[in-house]
C-alpha cells in the first residue's frame, strides 16, 4: 500500500487553499477579524472586567469533590432542575419566569437572534456597546442598527426612538450598565425604550453586581423583556455560564434553537458547589464596588486624563493630547499592564482606554505606571 502523499506546500498550494475558501466561506466572515483574546502570563490583567480574587480554598475544595463525582462518561442531564432551583435562590430570579442557561451569555444573545430574525431583519442597540450585539447579528444574517450615544457616552433617547419607530427592530439589546462606557441608563429611559419596541427587549445585566439595581423582579409585569445575565463578572469567567430569564413562551422558543447539552456536566457542578458560597462571591463584588471610586479619582487627576462614570468593575478613561490613548496603551503593555484600548473602536472612544478595577496592589501598579508614562512625556 503506498504511503499517504504529504500535503503540498508552497505559494501554488496556498493559493488554492485561498481560492477555496473564497469560493466557500461567506464573505462577510472573510472579512471579520475573530475575538481577540491577549496573552496575560506573568502580567497585571486589567483588560477583561474579570474578579481579580480567586475563590477561597474552602470554595476550592467542595468544587473539587462536586467535580471529581461528575459522571464524564455521560452527557450531560436533559434537564437542569437540580441547577435551575440554586440559580433561582442565587439571583432572585422570579418564579413566574422561564429560565435558560447558555456558555456564557456570549452564546444566549446568538439564540435570541437566531430565534428572532429572518435575514435582514433589525437589531439594535445603542452604541457603542457589546460587540457581541453586532456580531451574533451578523453572524445570523440579521442587520444591525448601533443608534450613537451623545458626545459625553449617554444615552441619546429621542435618537433611540426614532430608529425604533424607523426600523422596526426585531430584538433590541440594552447594556445596564454599558460596556464600554460603564454609563446605566436612567429606568424611565428604558422603559419608553421597552413600551416603543416592537418585538423583544433584551436588558443585559452582565455588571448588575456593581450597579446595585436590577430589573430582574419587575421581569413579570415586562412581557416582551428579558433579562439577561452571566456568573464571569463575579469571580467565575472560566465556567463560561450565562442564564436568560423571560417570560416562559420567549424561553421556549430560544430552548429550540439551543444546541443539545450545551452546558457541560463539569460546569454545573462546579457551579451548583459555588453556589452553595454565594456570601464569597457577594463579598468579592462589594470589595470592587468600593475600589471603583478612589481608583477613578485617582484616574481623574492624572493630567489630560478624563474618566466617565461607571456602574460597573470598570473605568472608561480618556487620555487627550499626547500620549494619547493608543501610546498609553503600548507603553502599559510593555510594563506587562492590560488594559483594553478603544481608541479605533468607534469616533467616540477616541483616546479611551477600559480598565478593570484589579486588587489594592494591581489598582496602585497601573496609576504607578500611568505617572511615570505621562510624566516622561
Amino acid at each position: 500500500m503506498n504511503a499517504a502523499r504529504p500535503p503540498e506546500r508552497g505559494p501554488a498550494a496556498a493559493e488554492a487553499v485561498a481560492g477555496r475558501i473564497a469560493g466557500t466561506v461567506r464573505a462577510d466572515i472573510r472579512a471579520l477579524a475573530a475575538y481577540a483574546v491577549a496573552p496575560a502570563a506573568d502580567g497585571i490583567k486589567l483588560d477583561a472586567m474579570e474578579c481579580p480574587y480567586e475563590l477561597p480554598e474552602t470554595v476550592r475544595e467542595d468544587i473539587a469533590r462536586a467535580v471529581r463525582d461528575a459522571a464524564l462518561n455521560r452527557y450531560p442531564p436533559g434537564g437542569t432542575g437540580a441547577l435551575d432551583q440554586d440559580v433561582r435562590q442565587a439571583f432572585g430570579i422570579p418564579a413566574e419566569a422561564g429560565l435558560l442557561f447558555g456558555n456564557g451569555s456570549d452564546e444566549l444573545i446568538h439564540l435570541i437572534v437566531q430565534a428572532c430574525c429572518e435575514p435582514g431583519d433589525a437589531v439594535m442597540s445603542p452604541w457603542p456597546s457589546f460587540v457581541y450585539f453586532d456580531m451574533a447579528a451578523r453572524f445570523d444574517h440579521a442587520r444591525f442598527v448601533g443608534v450613537p450615544l451623545t458626545d459625553s457616552l449617554e444615552l441619546d433617547l429621542p435618537a433611540m426612538l426614532r430608529a425604533i419607530a424607523q426600523h422596526r427592530p426585531k430584538v433590541v439589546f440594552l447594556a445596564l450598565p454599558n460596556n464600554p462606557t460603564g454609563g446605566l441608563w436612567p429606568d424611565q429611559a428604558v422603559q419608553a425604550i421597552i413600551d416603543a419596541a416592537p418585538g423583544l427587549v433584551v436588558l443585559d445585566e452582565a455588571y448588575q453586581p456593581f450597579a446595585g439595581q436590577t430589573w430582574m423582579p419587575r421581569l413579570p409585569a415586562l412581557p416582551n423583556v428579558a433579562v439577561l445575565r452571566t456568573v464571569s463578572k463575579i469571580g467565575l469567567a472560566g465556567l463560561r455560564f450565562g442564564y436568560l430569564a423571560g417570560h416562559p413562551d420567549w424561553i421556549a422558543q430560544f430552548d429550540k434553537v439551543r444546541p443539545p447539552y450545551n452546558l457541560n456536566v463539569l460546569t454545573q457542578a462546579a457551579l451548583r458547589a459555588v453556589l452553595r458560597h454565594k456570601p464569597v462571591l457577594d463579598a468579592q463584588a462589594a470589595r470592587l464596588r468600593a475600589d471603583r471610586a478612589p481608583l477613578a479619582a485617582a484616574l481623574a487627576a492624572l493630567p489630560g486624563v478624563s474618566v466617565f462614570p461607571s456602574a460597573g468593575n470598570f473605568v472608561l478613561a480618556r487620555f487627550s493630547g499626547q500620549p494619547d490613548g493608543n501610546a498609553v496603551h503600548l507603553a502599559l503593555k510593555t510594563r506587562k499592564i492590560l488594559v483594553k484600548n478603544f481608541s479605533g473602536a468607534h469616533p467616540l472612544l477616541a483616546g479611551c482606554l477600559r480598565i478593570s478595577v484589579g486588587t489594592p496592589a494591581e489598582n496602585a501598579a497601573l496609576l504607578a505606571a500611568l505617572q511615570d508614562i505621562l510624566r516622561s512625556h
